[in-house]
């Protein structure tokens, strides 16, 4: 099948996805931890940062005052106020997932960041498991974010074994889908293949037309294990950069020219990737 690939060219942005180790009941120290990583991945030359799910708070809560505790309300939290000095004072843009206050409710979510401050939230839409005591489910749909450097949409997780999602941001034009993630293993799968979640990321960059940078967190929170593996793929669906280690911290880094997901969306003049 050969893509089309007319039209012009756009500018490169290197992209990192930053795979973490947070811990649970330690917001300082997560924060900290990925203030430092973030340094680091801009001194790799990376424009757009990706972080993992519920980063600033670890994952396995286990009581909902223990959630309460740990979130924070968007944009004017800890982790917000100080995610948001780092994008301006370095120029980047930043997508994080953060344990979110609203009110009493709570949500699973993403910040997006850039240059000139805070741009928008999204809300996981489908909580997996134990979530579901925790936080509402996500109401602000899938929205797609338009800045200098492209179109960034974000999701969380489980969201991704949804297609309709990656759809959605692709019908409203999104470049990129950043996927804050704490991915699990999945019963059934043998020694050595691939994490489900990239065979879905790979699945859907191709079948959607659309960049997919992947941000997993590392090790076992309260005999939870977390599978790593946090990848960058490409809008033919082929990984530019990972998987990463399944254990441990990483930084993953491509360079991407945002423009062509949208160019190569109509693989040839019969076949749109999203009709």
């Amino acid at each position: 099948m050969q893509m089309a690939q007319n039209g012009p060219a756009s500018e490169q942005v290197r992209v990192a996805c930053i795979q973490m180790e947070p811990k649970v009941g330690e917001n300082a120290a997560n924060l900290a931890r990925s203030l430092e990583l973030c340094e680091e991945a801009v001194r790799g030359g990376a424009q757009l940062l990706v972080l993992p799910e519920l980063c600033n708070s670890g994952y396995v809560f286990e009581t909902r005052g223990e959630a309460q505790a740990a979130a924070e309300e968007i944009p004017t939290g800890a982790a917000s106020s100080s995610w948001i000095a780092f994008c301006r004072e370095r120029g980047v843009y930043l997508v994080a997932g953060i344990c979110e206050r609203a009110g009493e409710q709570l949500f699973n979510s993403s910040i997006v960041i850039g240059p000139d401050g805070y741009i928008g939230t999204f809300r996981k839409v489908h909580l997996w498991n134990r979530e579901n005591l925790f936080f509402e489910p996500g109401d602000l749909g899938f929205p797609v974010f338009h800045t200098a450097i492209g179109r960034i949409a974000t999701f969380i997780c489980y969201d991704g074994w949804f297609p309709e999602a990656y759809r959605a941001c692709a019908l409203r034009g999104a470049d990129i889908i950043c996927i804050p993630t704490n991915w699990v293993p999945i019963p059934g799968q043998a020694e050595g293949s691939p994490a489900m979640a990239t065979v879905l990321a790979q699945a859907n960059a191709h079948s959607n037309s659309v960049y997919i940078a992947a941000a997993d967190r590392v090790g076992t929170e309260r005999g939870q294990p977390f599978n790593g593996q946090s990848v960058i793929v490409s809008y033919t669906g082929w990984p530019l950069a990972g998987p990463a280690s399944p254990d441990d911290e990483e930084i993953l880094y491509a360079d991407l020219d945002l423009g062509m997901a949208r160019v190569a969306r109509n693989w040839n003049d019969f076949n749109p990737a999203v009709a």
